[in-house]
């Protein structure tokens, strides 16, 4: 108490000092500096604050709470069929034939109930009314929003047999409700127009809204969602309506695997006052997948109701192993990792009062959500696993070699970790490490080849870039568990140099580089590899891409020389516009013109030395890293003033991991359609 005491009366002397120092400081801070933003203008202050960003998910964010008001009218019962339309000039406009937003005066604002829902933060019928049970927009911002964020907005609402409507801009009313005239049955019309100086770059993209609007459609029974997008010269018209709810979903999910078991696991009840659905299905693959909502919302940080998803399996399985004896031992308990592996699953509730963490409604936190959703799936589960034997066997057989996987894993990966600690955290042999051990500065170069490895240690900033050479094409962990993954040497050696752990072990705070660049040839091989190690990353350091920390290097196809001067091209484009300026260059330089038109135009064939020479100019094709000499290497593809690094992300993590499924799985089938479905498509193949 007393060092508290003290510390105020030191601040208290250095606000005096500076008083006395500046007697007219005081007065540049006075009432009129204080701002009072009204209305909907702190949204467009901070528009991050209500929809996350002004990139494309807060772009896109601005369809889904238009749309959540919809839903909220079809899970009150009231509406059957929702539209959304794309239209030209960056406009889209939602649809539904909902009760439509009164229109009367509001008795607290004095202004219609349409203006005041459009035009005012935290105004809906959600906070306490009888109007909605349940709702996904309950923070009552969500139309008000993208009404600020808006450059034009209208809003049309048939409702006891009139028209009304009322434009908006940058959320400001243009207008008074005006009364259109007669109309048929009842709904709510939004259509707006973003703002660009709020969003610079304002591109739907038609398929990021119909995975979002197929998800809501499964989540709905019985409702009907249409999608249009009329941009283009010819329309183009989706729709989607589903009966079987979360059990179709997972079947749209587990869509391109091979399955476990032959029946989806399907329950719904209530427990206090909270309406609980889930469904799974398990597949042969080790990576497990669940999806949790909330009145709808894609929750994608889960929250409580997905951990009493979780501890309900774990629980219902452990107590069915143990009742027929496929557990014997106390000790051999299933853990929750053996009960996720190749889990498909989705859960959903139906609250009155959900308690969100952010406006972006990333994550459920009401505590009873988890006691409901447990208490339901128990109950669902064991009358599941009764009545479905079979089913029940091969779920708990794949658990029991998922524990069997887990235990083996764990040896190998403490004796990778340990043998790192027993040699005071001594790095592989081959890492040429860099001298800063500041991990914000560092970047880590993975090099196919000890040719291109030489080249690139040659030509390298020592300071700051280290260079890992691997050995041929490293092991394809999509086939392969931990235990066996560990065995290989260049993979070890991977693990070893990051320095962060793998797997549940993983510690980002003990990674040594913040930049790790995947550098491979520009061919059939390279692209091979460059899978391969994305694949690693995404199964066993998936928070490292979501931080933003893995890039892929993007190494020169074409050196173009003519005399002294060298251009370096990185795709097929670049290479012929910088060819057709040298050319002209050459026309227009008249000590060259009698010499350019004499000249025959003689070509080198590319397969036999990889360079051509056209009218003078010589073009080299690299092939592969190893040909450039480390000044070559270091001015075209390690310097950061002059190098390409594309960052890897995944905007959809789903469809991110079922690519890799198809692609480098076991299950052959899937992999031929998707190569018959993109043949066409294909560019810069490599026939060998």
């Amino acid at each position: 108490m007393a060092k508290a005491k003290k510390t105020k009366t030191r601040k208290k002397k250095v606000v005096r000092a500076v008083s006395a120092a500046h007697p007219m400081e005081s007065e540049t801070y006075t009432a009129k500096d204080i701002y009072v933003l009204e209305g909907l203008e702190p949204v467009r202050k901070r528009p991050g604050m209500y929809i996350g960003s002004t990139g494309p998910d807060g772009l896109h964010h601005l369809i889904w709470e238009c749309v959540d008001n919809s839903l909220d009218e079809a899970m009150a019962g009231y509406a059957k069929n929702i539209d959304v339309a794309l239209l030209k000039g960056n406009r889209v406009r939602t649809t539904d034939d909902g009760r439509g937003i009164p229109v009367e005066i509001h008795p607290q604002t004095k202004k219609s109930a349409l203006e005041t829902v459009m035009t005012t933060l935290h105004a809906g019928a959600k906070f306490g009314s009888k109007a909605y049970q349940v709702a996904g927009g309950l923070h009552g911002v969500g139309v008000s929003v993208v009404c600020a964020l808006s450059r034009w907005m209208r809003a049309e609402v048939c409702r006891q047999g009139f028209r009304y409507a009322q434009e908006y801009e940058k959320g400001k009313v243009k207008s008074k409700v005006q009364k259109l005239g007669p109309c048929r049955g009842s709904g709510t019309s939004v259509t707006f127009e973003p703002d660009q100086g709020i969003f610079k770059d304002i591109a739907f993209e038609l398929k990021r809204i119909l995975n979002h609007l197929r998800q809501q459609a499964y989540l709905t029974r019985g409702v009907r969602v249409n999608v249009s997008d009329e941009r283009g010269d010819e329309k183009l018209t989706y729709g989607f309506y589903f009966e079987g709810g979360l059990r179709s979903y997972v079947k749209y999910l587990t869509k391109g695997t091979t399955r476990r078991h032959p029946h989806v696991f399907y329950y719904s009840g209530e427990k206090e006052g909270i309406m609980v659905e889930a469904a799974f299905q398990y597949t042969e693959e080790v990576e497990g997948y669940e999806e949790a909502f909330a009145n709808n919302i894609f929750t994608q940080e889960g929250g409580t109701h997905l951990t009493g998803f979780r501890v309900a399996l774990t629980r219902g399985f452990n107590d069915y192993a143990r009742k027929n004896s496929f557990l014997k031992e106390a000790e051999d308990n299933l853990s929750g990792e053996d009960v996720r592996e190749g889990l498909v699953g989705a859960v959903s509730v139906k609250i009155r009062d959900p308690q969100f963490e952010g406006q972006t409604k990333a994550k459920l936190g009401n505590i009873e959500a988890k006691a409901a959703v447990e208490a339901v799936v128990i109950e669902g589960l064991s009358d599941f696993l009764e009545r479905n034997p079979n089913d029940a066997s091969a779920i708990i057989d794949k658990c029991l070699l998922s524990a069997k996987a887990r235990k083996a894993a764990k040896a190998a990966r403490e004796t990778v970790l340990r043998k790192g600690i027993l040699d005071g955290l001594s790095l592989p042999g081959k890492l040429a490490d860099c001298i800063s051990r500041n991990p914000e500065e560092s970047e880590l170069y993975i090099v196919e080849g000890p040719s291109a490895g030489g080249s690139a240690k040659g030509g390298r900033d020592r300071r700051f870039q280290a260079i890992l050479p691997l050995r041929g094409k490293i092991l394809n962990v999509e086939r392969a568990r931990l235990d066996r993954m560990l065995d290989s040497k260049e993979i070890k050696a991977l693990i070893i140099a990051l320095g962060a752990a793998i797997a549940q072990d993983f510690n980002m705070e003990k990674l040594r580089y913040h930049r790790i660049i995947i550098m491979c040839d520009a061919d059939s091989d390279g692209n091979h590899i460059k899978t391969l190690l994305l694949t690693f990353f995404y199964r066993y350091f998936k928070p490292l891409i979501e931080k933003g920390y893995l890039y892929i290097a993007q190494p020169p196809l074409y050196r173009i020389q003519v005399g002294k001067e060298v251009r370096y091209a990185y795709v097929e484009e670049q290479k012929e516009k910088i060819v057709a300026e040298l050319r002209k260059s050459k026309i227009n330089s008249k000590s060259e013109i009698q010499n350019f038109e004499t000249k025959d135009e003689t070509e080198i064939s590319e397969e036999s030395v990889g360079e051509t020479k056209i009218a003078g100019i010589n073009i080299q094709r690299y092939k592969g890293l190893g040909e450039m000499n480390p000044e070559q290497l270091w001015e075209t593809t390690m310097n950061p003033e002059n190098r390409v690094l594309k960052q890897v992300n995944f905007e959809d993590a789903r469809q991110a991991d079922r690519i890799f499924d198809i692609l480098m799985g076991d299950e052959v089938f899937p992999r031929k359609k998707f190569i018959l479905a993109y043949a066409q498509k294909v560019k810069n193949l490599d026939i060998i």
